[in-house]
């Protein structure tokens, strides 16, 4: 006999995070007579300001547990998530957690709630990029091994977890939950009046994001990403709303007094979920080294170059808008005349990118898992 009420319990852990778990805190709450949807904030990226402004984004309540991880090593920072969150798994004992991504976060909890034998459903599973220089990519192989359930995004998720002989009885194809906040969120970031008050013109400027240690942690690899600028720079305006690691980088190595005197760059503060849409929705393309934005722009139809040699998300480069560009002088150059002169009407989003996903996860895990 099912119990009354079950403890489903998602846990976030930095920012990208909050925008897969929205919606499914918002589809649970057409079953809040059988699920009772707790959300576990580790704290792996947090500052006060940012964290508030993504959840009201969101529309998103305040967790109910925050465990403070704060940055460190890896290890340490693993170690202190698995310490806290062990700690709440004895109090709740929920009846299932659900892991989003392939942060810190992410393996920490999967692999503690394994441990005390309590399910876990991963949502995002089966992406690979087959890069194992990557952190994100040993999260996200570790947490496929031992979770119990993976909710995928993508074909590719499918065909790498049937490789890996996960039971395809616990595999369900739902969409992407990441495009379910954009869809929320569309009609909001286009009256958020940011392009306005940036001075900007929809359609002629270029959005900026690069964070990876592999491009910002190296003088001379941020000094060839400040010439790549400065050359763009005299076609068209730029935005770069800039990552606390770049800004700290740019200093440390020298480059923020040759980074702030680059005419038509503009360096702003990180911004909230909100206005971040808003640009992506009004510029030219995007130059990112995100995961999470290549999916973001292949829902938006805008182009969008990938500063990485590979990517866990191939769809958005098979049908989507997204080009690959190895992070080095020439391949960058190649990928910006691409980008000029390809056609995007052959451009799709990919199945079930329909803003839906997170009812198709709610309806899954009360009729089939609980």
């Amino acid at each position: 006999m099912k119990k009354a009420k079950f403890t489903v319990m998602s846990v976030v852990g930095a920012r990208p995070n909050f925008m897969k778990v929205a919606p499914i805190h918002r589809a649970f709450n057409d079953y809040g007579d059988i699920v009772d949807h707790k959300i576990v904030h580790t704290g792996q990226h947090y500052d006060a300001e940012m964290s508030d402004a993504f959840f009201a984004d969101l529309d998103m309540p305040q967790p109910d547990y925050f465990l403070g991880a704060g940055s460190a090593s890896h290890a340490v920072q693993t170690a202190k998530i698995m310490v806290e969150f062990e700690k709440i798994l004895m109090s709740a004992r929920p009846d299932l957690i659900i892991v989003v991504g392939d942060v810190n976060s992410t393996i920490a909890c999967s692999l503690t709630a394994v441990k005390m034998g309590i399910k876990v459903a991963h949502v995002e599973g089966g992406l690979r990029s087959f890069d194992r220089s990557m952190p994100e990519e040993i999260n996200r192989m570790a947490t496929d091994a031992i979770c119990d359930y993976c909710f995928i995004t993508e074909q590719s998720a499918l065909e790498n977890l049937t490789k890996q002989a996960f039971p395809a009885d616990r595999i369900f194809f739902v969409g992407n939950t990441m495009i379910d906040s954009l869809h929320y969120a569309s009609d909001k970031a286009k009256r958020s009046g940011i392009v306005s008050r940036l001075n900007l013109v929809p359609d002629r400027f270029v959005l900026l994001t690069i964070h990876r240690p592999s491009n910002v942690d190296g003088a001379e690899q941020l000094g060839m990403l400040l010439d790549i600028f400065e050359e763009m720079s005299a076609d068209t305006d730029l935005v770069f709303p800039i990552h606390p690691r770049t800004r700290k980088n740019l200093e440390k190595f020298g480059l923020a007094d040759r980074a702030g005197s680059i005419a038509g760059l503009e360096l702003i503060n990180p911004l909230g979920y909100i206005e971040f849409l808003a640009l992506m929705q009004a510029c030219s393309f995007v130059m990112t080294d995100s995961g999470g934005i290549q999916e973001e722009t292949t829902a938006l139809k805008k182009p969008c170059i990938t500063l990485r040699t590979s990517t866990e998300r191939p769809a958005t480069c098979e049908i989507g808008t997204n080009i690959m560009a190895d992070p080095d002088y020439e391949s960058i150059r190649n990928a910006l005349s691409e980008l000029k002169i390809r056609s995007w009407g052959h451009a799709k989003i990919p199945r079930l990118w329909d803003g839906a996903a997170a009812g198709r996860i709610a309806e899954i895990i009360v009729n089939k898992i609980l």
